[in-house]
């Protein structure tokens, strides 16, 4: 086995370097209070689709700023009586990928519901307005203007809502919601799994925004986490305020809510992952309080990781 990152041994006890901001719990608490006063205003509008055994929609609803986020939707037909539901997030920079994709759970008889991330590819609007650079990276923006205005942070947010809005239907059961992703999607499942304690299952793999200054002390600010490199080279060349941004990108750093996931989670680590390195990953997992189990791929990078899709399948499945 190929090592890079930390000894395994090591690995299972690293609990991250990025610093954590003092407020971090009231920063949260008072975020998803704002959150839960904006009127979601939930529109549902028939995609046009066809499918068997199954109805598609696209959903609409408001979430901070202002923003108009867009998921799509899959009811199974002929429901009888209320049912689970998966949540999906897609990777960054992408969008909430075809409708097919949730059809094996609708075909399990789950709702599904995948969400495009405001600023990304997909149908989500992002209203926010922040100084600065707006060319290259999402998770950067808005780090100026103070934590409660940067992008990722509504992102986070629109998570919860998301949540919340496919828990209010009456085709759904409240009790019986997971989460699943890869990369930013894992990142997100495990934020949506953290702000909503009555998710019951999260399925994450290779998570992304983690332990944001252990990838810079590993020189592996490039692909995903490149945009934190161009703000340096950009905006502090010199790193004079280096301990500032670290600490600032504590807020949306996701090792720093697992501690307040109640579901039942199920991850999915590679040690060769250069992109999300391991590190990066245990120090979400570490911290993660309940009940919990890793999948760990010596020989994998950040990729579709052998048999791990069918496992996280038959693991949601069971919601």
């Amino acid at each position: 086995m190929g090592v890079f990152d930390l000894s395994l041994e090591r690995l299972k006890e690293y609990t991250g370097i990025n610093p954590r901001p003092e407020d971090f719990d009231e920063f949260w608490d008072r975020s998803l209070s704002e959150l839960w006063r904006i009127d979601p205003c939930v529109e549902i509008v028939p995609a046009g689709i066809r499918c068997s055994f199954a109805d598609c929609y696209s959903l609409y609803f408001t979430g901070p700023a202002d923003s108009r986020i867009h998921s799509k939707l899959i009811i199974p037909k002929g429901l009888r009586s209320p049912t689970g539901a998966v949540l999906k997030f897609h990777g960054y920079s992408g969008n909430s990928g075809a409708w097919i994709d949730g059809f094996q759970f609708t075909a399990a008889g789950l709702v599904y519901a995948a969400m495009d991330c405001r600023g990304q590819r997909g149908y989500s609007q992002d209203r926010g307005t922040v100084s600065g650079d707006t060319f290259h990276g999402i998770f950067i923006r808005g780090i100026d203007d103070g934590p409660e205005k940067m992008t990722m942070r509504n992102t986070f947010l629109d998570t919860a809502m998301l949540a919340r809005t496919v828990m209010a239907m009456e085709e759904v059961d409240e009790k019986r919601i997971g989460t699943f992703g890869g990369s930013q999607g894992g990142a997100l499942a495990t934020v949506c799994a953290a702000l909503v304690p009555g998710i019951k299952k999260a399925a994450v793999l290779y998570p992304f925004l983690s332990d944001y200054k252990r990838v810079w002390e590993m020189d592996l600010a490039t692909g995903a986490y490149e945009e934190l490199k161009t703000y340096f080279r950009t905006y502090d060349p010199r790193h004079q305020r280096e301990d500032e941004i670290f600490r600032k990108l504590g807020y949306i750093d996701i090792q720093n809510l697992a501690p307040r996931i109640k579901a039942e989670v199920l991850f999915f680590t590679g040690l060769m992952d250069t992109v999300c390195p391991p590190s990066t990953q245990f120090a979400v997992y570490n911290k993660i309080l309940s009940e919990k189990k890793m999948n760990i791929y010596p020989d994998f990078g950040h990729e579709i990781v052998a048999g791990a899709y069918d496992e996280a399948f038959e693991f949601l499945m069971d919601i």
